[in-house]
């Protein structure tokens, strides 16, 4: 009798229901491998974050389950931003990327000190690699960074292909299209599921190549008088690529300012795949030498980061670096969804200090690397598949991939709408949903801290941003009584200056609980004293600041 074979199962960790974190494990009985490992930018309201990276803990504690790999699509930071907590945790464990993609990694690693933790494995699109038991096809797409790929997954229940992020541009700025002859062939063979990216589901007809943005960049440079400063992603090495092309053309040196900046360009020139002269490029701390209309400017922070080189410059921050009336500030890229109010904000605080600044929609500075719903249905068409799974993208996109799949002619009951930890089994009946639901949710990075903040923290930080604080000092004796005058201390509440009622009501609130919990221990009447200031303080003002107290024995 022989022997059935384990069902495969996919699991998204990230990325399916948010835009961002992709992270997505594939099982085959204990054998395992993961596709990308990204961060997400935080929303407004989790203040104090720096990213999210993916709840991978189903992965830690699976201590059956033999990792094999990780393996890339792209350099982009929602695929590899992870990179560092992952390899922290997952010593060992090979990295499978192409030239790019392995070389910004690399710099991650470096920068965590985890280089040593774990081997890259380069790999060039086009290229069959072995992870495990596993056997994926790598083909080469367009996207908005050099090095893309989206694979081709041999699994003993059929073939699965796997977009990555991707674009039908037949005019790209590196030559390089999309691998359309991989793309027949595997239909050919037959494939079973699809997994295709979602960003873009909702918006018709084409993506726009990047070939309009070389247009739109020549009017700027032709008509700038003064500095060009272009701010993009860090990883944009086609956009870094175009405005050197434009900077040799009009005769300008080119600066790189932001470390991640400087670090992709190095790295990028040392592999070929940035052809800039040496006598071009300048250090940022030697421009003022040069007149302003002889410098164009790469920096990082076209989002609004405030730690970022533009939201430096926005606020009069940056320590080598100053808006200058004159400067035209270029923002090419599209504003992440959430990061609208903190773009904005950006936008106009440098118009304040004089410069012009160009985003889209005022020209078409920047084109989206993600397909449009016609080169969805290519890829289908392409294609061919049985099933079909959407993936990066909200909730909202992945319905729209969904319906565009059924447009098609995929069989509705065929097509998988799944967010982050939801399983889909594979076996030789076909796939489908599971009812299991693995953690999926967020793990944020504050600081040096990785997981150790939750909602309460955000609270507190939202009522602290809102309402601010008060902090009462008090004195007493061995016997409990109030030795002097409480102080008072206030951040973002009230000016006490000029609420000298509120002062004297708050005084009076101390003394009589303080008077009146004598007998008790400390602790406790710290948290009497917090309860009816809190009460007090919400009576007079309707506001409810963070009360703190602190009780000196003497």
């Amino acid at each position: 009798m022989a022997k059935t074979k384990p069902k495969l199962r996919i699991v998204p960790i990230g990325g399916c229901g948010e835009i961002g974190k992709n992270m997505t494990l594939f099982e085959y009985g204990r054998d395992a491998f993961i596709i990308d490992t990204g961060v997400m930018f935080p929303a407004n309201d989790m203040l104090g974050v720096d990213y999210i990276i993916p709840d991978f803990r189903y992965i830690l504690e699976r201590k059956d389950l033999i990792l094999h790999g990780i393996v890339y699509t792209h350099g982009h930071e929602d695929h590899t931003g992870a990179v560092a907590h992952v390899i922290d945790q997952f010593r060992k464990v090979p990295i499978y990327a192409t030239p790019l993609t392995a070389a910004l990694i690399e710099v991650k690693l470096r920068d965590a000190r985890l280089s040593n933790e774990t081997t890259i494995n380069v790999f060039k699109p086009g290229d069959t690699i072995t992870v495990g038991p596993f056997t994926l096809e790598s083909y080469h797409v367009t996207h908005s960074i050099p090095d893309c790929v989206g694979f081709g997954i041999n699994t003993p229940h059929g073939l699965i292909v796997y977009s990555g992020d991707y674009k039908f541009d037949n005019t790209p700025i590196d030559g390089k299209r999309t691998d359309y002859a991989k793309l027949a062939e595997f239909s050919r063979r037959g494939v079973l599921m699809l997994m295709g990216d979602s960003t873009n589901s909702e918006k018709p007809g084409w993506t726009q190549s990047e070939i309009i943005v070389n247009a739109a960049f020549d009017d700027i440079f032709r008509d700038a008088k003064g500095r060009i400063i272009v701010a993009t992603f860090a990883s944009h090495i086609s956009r870094i690529q175009q405005v050197a092309n434009l900077a040799r053309r009009y005769g300008r040196k080119l600066a790189i300012a932001g470390h991640s900046m400087r670090e992709n360009v190095k790295t990028s020139l040392k592999i070929g795949l940035l052809d800039i002269p040496d006598d071009m490029i300048v250090e940022l701390d030697r421009i003022s030498s040069y007149q302003p209309q002889s410098i164009v400017i790469m920096a990082t922070g076209s989002q609004g980061e405030p730690t970022a080189v533009l939201g430096r410059l926005a606020t009069g921050q940056h320590r080598s670096l100053d808006v200058m009336e004159g400067d035209t500030i270029v923002l090419s890229s599209h504003t992440i969804p959430g990061n609208e109010e903190t773009v904005s904000r950006t936008i106009n605080r440098l118009f304040q200090r004089g410069a012009e600044v160009i985003y889209d929609p005022i020209a078409p500075v920047h084109v989206s690397g993600h397909a449009n719903q016609e080169e969805m249905r290519l890829l289908m068409s392409l294609t061919n598949p049985k099933f079909f799974m959407p993936i990066h993208g909200e909730l909202r996109h992945l319905r729209a991939h969904a319906r565009l799949a059924m447009q098609s002619g995929i069989q509705p009951q065929n097509v998988f709408v799944v967010e982050n930890g939801q399983v889909i089994e594979v076996d030789r009946h076909g796939a489908r949903m599971t009812n299991e639901r693995i953690p999926g949710g967020y793990v944020f990075v504050d600081g040096s801290g990785v997981g150790d903040i939750g909602r309460a923290v955000f609270r507190d930080r939202e009522i602290l941003a809102r309402d601010g604080f008060m902090m009462v000092v008090a004195t007493v004796d061995g016997d409990g009584r109030l030795i002097g005058d409480p102080e008072i201390i206030s951040r973002g509440f009230i000016y006490l200056k000029d609420a000298d009622e509120l002062l004297e009501q708050i005084k009076s609130t101390v003394i009589e609980v303080l008077n009146s919990t004598r007998q008790i221990r400390n602790g406790r009447r710290r948290d009497r004293l917090q309860e009816a200031l809190s009460r007090m303080l919400y009576n007079e003002t309707k506001r409810r600041p963070m009360v703190f107290s602190l009780i000196n024995e003497r």
